[in-house]
């Protein structure tokens, strides 16, 4: 899997926890500590989405165009990574002889994409807002030790 996931789940949670304020992308970057261009490659599909708006120019940036207790992981996941469970490489020669290296490709193609199916079944009980309270809550327990 690509990091842009998380990438995108950071960012989300990040907006969700600042609902009434614009963030641009360096805040964004900063926060998510990756550098802004790759922010903005990201922002960009969120906004096609409709997970985000953006506003141009002095004080704009992105803000969360969405409601964070309904926005799935799942959605967002389809929406950014959708299909990266699997590699790109896959072991073996299906012009083989061996029954192992000719049928492995196959198996495991079939095993990642049953593996994606459960995976997104997963993601599509959790909410930005289950993240967003997540995060509030590891930061509660840290701040009391």
């Amino acid at each position: 899997m690509n990091s842009e996931f998380t990438i995108a789940v950071h960012s989300l949670a990040l907006l969700a926890h600042i609902p009434e304020h614009m963030a641009s992308s360096e805040l964004i970057a900063k926060n998510v500590c990756t550098n802004p261009a790759r922010i903005r490659k990201i922002m960009s599909i969120l906004r096609k989405n409709g997970f985000v708006k953006t506003k141009e120019g002095i004080g704009g940036g992105y803000i969360l165009a969405c409601d964070p207790d309904e926005v799935t992981l799942a959605e967002i996941y389809r929406s950014i990574s959708n299909g990266t469970l699997k590699p790109h490489w896959c072991s073996g020669d299906p012009k083989e002889a061996c029954q192992v290296s000719a049928n492995m490709h196959g198996v495991m193609d079939q095993i990642f994409t049953e593996a994606e199916m459960y995976f997104t079944k997963y993601l599509e009980q959790i909410t930005i807002q289950t993240v967003l309270d997540k995060v509030r809550h590891g930061c509660q327990e840290s701040s009391q030790q």
